[in-house]
């Protein structure tokens, strides 16, 4: 099979669909991997690098997308990459359809196979292609949030974990999952005083063993997180529905208890973000104040750390890449219930249902796609 990737285009975006390793795995196997020139540079790999781990360096991500006949990317595809997307091509990348109806438009009408690293399961009920970005961007919101408080960014002066004689900063982390968990563990690190809400007994019970006394826990409800809400110095809002858009817990109302300068940061801006005042913002340009509340809301977080973020990343794709490269996507799919609920549009339709609810389209599932 023809394998390209192409040089990510959106803001501040450095990561790279596929690694000189990985290009190697795939060229050892037999196939035929394209390499849009320079696509790599944002993790330190050169063209030189991927030409001596057997891939083609190609100079136009239109050339990639007119002879591969798989895409592995890392974001979503871009409006004028949604535009050369073709019947018979696959897809594989992040999509995060559910709050973005233009994309899902511009993806029905290709036809194209489109498989969404992020609703791809496993045997426990994980999302292993989304996890280690999570545990990045869990990681990187206590960094953002930290320098989001210091007064030349709008922020109440805090330092996160105080110093002798000075209380640390209040730190409330909304949602108990991969993404929580890795800031929780970040925020006691750095000293701060920490809360964090979810309304699964399970979680909060690991949660309560992993942090101990370091740590709070609280269920989430309504009075409990209007509360937390109220007295955080910085909240991190780490809310998942798979495939789903997030649900909008902070309202602009809880806004006003809040003390100006405190900061929202929302992890969850890919789906749509969880407060009700949030919206996409870059690396460029990260943060925004509403009501004196600084938002941060960058939908590509792992991004800036390309290196980092792309080999963990590829450490989970690659099988898959090399499962469909080898089978073809029908039976890699077939064989592999895991991988099939990664598939959310194909031949124009529909295949994951959380995106059809949301959005108001008609539901076919993969297993009729695959049959």
């Amino acid at each position: 099979m023809i394998v390209g990737s192409v040089k990510e285009i959106k803001n501040h975006e450095y990561r790279v669909g596929l690694t000189p390793e990985s290009v190697n795995e795939l060229s050892v196997n037999g196939h035929d991997v394209l390499i849009e020139t320079r696509a790599g540079l944002g993790i330190g790999a050169s063209d030189e690098h991927y030409i001596a781990a057997g891939a083609q360096i190609v100079e136009t991500a239109a050339e990639i997308f007119e002879r591969a006949k798989m895409i592995v990317k890392v974001k979503e595809p871009q409006r004028s990459e949604r535009a050369v997307l073709r019947k018979d091509q696959i897809l594989f990348t992040y999509l995060h359809l559910a709050p973005d109806p233009e994309q899902t438009r511009d993806l029905i009408a290709s036809g194209a196979t489109c498989i969404a690293y992020e609703t791809v399961t496993d045997d426990k009920g994980g999302l292993p292609l989304l996890k280690p970005m999570s545990q990045v961007a869990g990681r990187m919101s206590i960094q953002a949030g930290a320098t989001a408080l210091e007064k030349a960014h709008a922020g109440r002066g805090v330092l996160l974990g105080g110093v002798p004689g000075v209380a640390p900063a209040k730190v409330t982390i909304i949602g108990g999952g991969v993404v929580g968990f890795n800031a929780a563990q970040m925020a006691v690190g750095m000293g701060a005083d920490v809360t964090i809400l979810d309304r699964s007994p399970e979680t909060l019970e690991k949660l309560g063993i992993y942090f101990e006394a370091s740590a709070k826990t609280r269920f989430s409800n309504r009075a409990n997180l209007a509360e937390c809400v109220a007295q955080a110095d910085l909240v991190i809002g780490a809310v998942l529905i798979p495939g789903a858009a997030a649900p909008k817990l902070v309202t602009r109302t809880m806004l006003s208890t809040m003390q100006a300068g405190a900061v929202l940061a929302d992890v969850a801006i890919d789906q749509g973000g969880c407060f009700e005042t949030s919206k996409a913002t870059t690396h460029q340009d990260p943060t925004y104040v509403i009501d004196d509340i600084v938002h941060y809301c960058v939908a590509n977080m792992p991004g800036a750390v390309s290196r980092t973020s792309t080999y963990a990343l590829n450490n989970v794709t690659l099988p898959h890449i090399l499962r469909m490269a080898n089978l073809g996507w029908k039976e890699a799919l077939r064989s592999d219930p895991h991988l099939a609920n990664g598939l959310n549009v194909w031949n124009g339709k529909i295949t994951y249902k959380a995106v059809a609810d949301d959005l108001g389209y008609d539901y076919i599932s993969p297993e009729e796609a695959l049959n």
